[in-house]
This record gives C-alpha cells, structure tokens and sequence, in this order.
C-alpha cells in the first residue's frame, strides 16, 4: 500500500538538508503519535553504550516495531524529532546518518537536537516520531 505521506521540498530552500522541509498527509489519515524510541534491549538494559550510531540503530528497530504495532511502516513516517545526548556536532552527525539511512529515499522531515541528558542510565539518543496512515 502507497504511503499516506507525501514530502514537500521547496527549490527556494537550501538543497544541502537532508531531509524534506515539509510533508501533508490527506484529512483523512489516522495519525499515530509514538513515545520517543530508546535504545532499549527486552531486558531493559541501554543497548550499545556509549556509541551514538549503535543506539540510533537501537532507536530505529525499537521505532519499526513500534510503528508495525500500530499498522504503519517507515514510510508512512511524517517527521521526526532526533535527540543527541551531546555538545559535540560530530556525535549528532554519527546518529543521524543512522536515521537518515534508515528511511533512505522517504527523506522524512526530521529535527535533530543536542540535548544535555536523556532518561535512561548511559542513554545518548531518543527519536520522537509522527506517523499518517489511511485505513
């Protein structure tokens, strides 16, 4: 089934993010709000320590099984929010080339932030994400 999502990218706006500007779902697409994905393991330990890219990872599988569970997929995404446990540049880069890979040509607008601390003991990143779907 075709996504639900479409992204809008504007010729007047810089060409170097990567990412789409904007996106639309139609009015009648059931939205679905995800709790930021952590890089949790079952056991409730924090998954790859102290490496930005290793918990992205986390965060992506945590997120796809999140949005399977409510009947969406990585392309029915609308945006994402990543957040970095970080002041250095370097480290947000790591992360978001995990998540940029991840959605690969569904180029999903997306805000990544440094942040001073994350929940979880040893936790370096978190993805807020919004999903559309039509049923």
């Amino acid at each position: 089934m075709p996504s639900a999502v479409t992204p809008i990218r504007s010729s007047a706006l810089s060409d170097v993010a990567q990412y789409a500007y904007a996106a639309t779902a139609p009015k009648d697409a059931r939205l679905i709000f995800l709790a930021g994905a952590c890089p949790l393991e079952s056991d409730g330990s924090t998954a790859a320590v102290g490496d930005y890219a290793g918990q992205a990872a986390k965060c992506i599988e945590t997120m796809t099984t999140a949005l399977h569970a409510a009947g969406a997929t990585l392309t029915d995404v609308i945006s994402t929010r990543v957040l970095v446990a970080s002041t250095r540049q370097s480290d947000l880069v790591a992360a978001w080339e995990v998540v940029r890979d991840a959605f690969g040509d569904h180029d999903v607008p997306s805000t990544l932030f440094g942040v001073t601390v994350l929940g979880y003991d040893d936790q370096l990143v978190e993805i807020e994400t919004v999903a559309a779907v039509v049923d």
